[in-house]
């Protein structure tokens, strides 16, 4: 073992960096956050990465009840966050549930929490999930295939039933808990396979970039189950399929988002195996030294990404716009989203690895610890 691996994961200088380039895109009011260096306005979802890697990492969040004021200040009538910035245009066109403010709110509410609030208004806009017999028909309606946009399946139930997790947790919606239930015995019974424990229908096993898919697909729906401990379908053999995504560089990428250079893993490629592997180690499901060694190499792959400004790139080495031009990553530069999205990964990692002091909340979406299984 080198002198290298006896450090903390998440290790002092590294969070410093990542707390200075946080810094470095303060726009003078709080919570106003730039997503990088290429960018000139303060955006809604960089807020949000800002006060969720602050709080991930145990620091002290200024202005915290103006931050929250400024966050809550973007919530619609129907419960769902809307930023002006990026609004009308790039991926917002059309408001679609994968992408959309259904996308956002899910981040805002995360951050609320890490600010010690709860979004002010109910979330109204779930009403038609709420409806059991309208929520199977728009399961059952979705891309199952992964020739088809399944990654666009997962995203966009994830959103639904984290939102609704919420509604139910923290507005005390008996009938968005009804709906959760329902999402997740449906998912345990549908489209998922016994001998991988991923989902989708016609998978080629053997195309690293449908096994790649799939996995990255499967990863929005394990967050469901382990936020609420419910075991997740066939875990033993969905824990064989993820290992099967590392690369010869140590990161999880297959080409999904980098079909030039497919072992150049993407920060989503990464984390969707990482996260759940570590949860489930942590949770002593998955605990074999073939997924601690796993992680370890992950661990390594994931701070190489890390630039001289502090921040961690999406992909590295390469330019990358979140969907809007206010959240461009410049290609030698860090952005507040993969910044956040790394270092969530690395956090995690190190509280199944070597249980060191994240400050995780208790909150739907992906900062959470896991409830015991039941």
């Amino acid at each position: 073992m080198s002198a290298n691996e006896n450090l903390p994961i998440l290790d002092l200088e590294y969070q410093n960096n990542v707390i200075r380039f946080i810094d470095s895109n303060y726009m003078g009011q709080p919570g106003q956050y730039r997503y990088s260096a290429a960018c000139s306005v303060p955006t809604l979802y960089s807020s949000t990465y800002a006060a969720m890697t602050l709080s991930l990492l145990g620091r002290e969040i200024p202005d915290r009840e103006q931050w929250i004021q400024y966050l809550c200040a973007h919530q619609d009538d129907d419960g769902l966050f809307r930023d002006p910035a990026i609004w009308g245009a790039g991926w917002y066109k059309g408001d679609p549930l994968w992408c959309g403010r259904t996308h956002l709110t899910s981040h805002v509410v995360i951050a609320l929490a890490c600010l010690g609030a709860v979004a002010p208004k109910e979330n109204t806009f779930l009403k038609p999930w709420e409806d059991i017999d309208r929520l199977v028909d728009w399961l059952e309606n979705h891309v199952w295939n992964c020739k088809g946009d399944i990654s666009q399946t997962g995203n966009e139930i994830m959103n639904i039933g984290g939102l609704l997790q919420y509604e139910r947790d923290f507005h005390g919606n008996d009938r968005a808990g009804k709906a959760v239930e329902v999402i997740l015995e449906w998912l345990s019974t549908h489209h998922v396979n016994p001998d991988t424990g991923l989902w989708g229908d016609d998978v080629d096993l053997d195309d690293p970039l449908q096994l790649s898919n799939v996995v990255q697909a499967a990863y929005h729906w394990w967050e469901l189950f382990f936020y609420d401990g419910i075991p997740i379908p066939y875990a033993d053999k969905a824990v064989e399929s993820m290992l099967k995504t590392q690369n010869p560089l140590g990161g999880f990428g297959l080409g999904v988002h980098h079909p030039d250079d497919p072992f150049v893993s993407s920060a989503c490629e990464d984390i969707d195996t990482m996260s759940p592997l570590a949860r489930l180690y942590r949770m002593g499901i998955a605990e074999t030294s073939k997924v601690r060694q796993a992680l370890q190499r992950g661990v390594k792959w994931v701070k190489s990404n890390q630039t001289p400004d502090g921040g961690l790139q999406f992909i590295k080495n390469k330019a990358f716009t979140y969907g809007h031009p206010n959240l461009t990553g410049p290609a030698d530069r860090g952005a507040m989203f993969p910044t956040w999205f790394r270092t969530l990964t690395l956090a995690l990692t190190a509280k199944a690895l070597g249980g060191e002091p994240v400050q995780l909340v208790r909150c739907p979406g992906m900062q959470f610890d896991v409830l015991p299984a039941r």
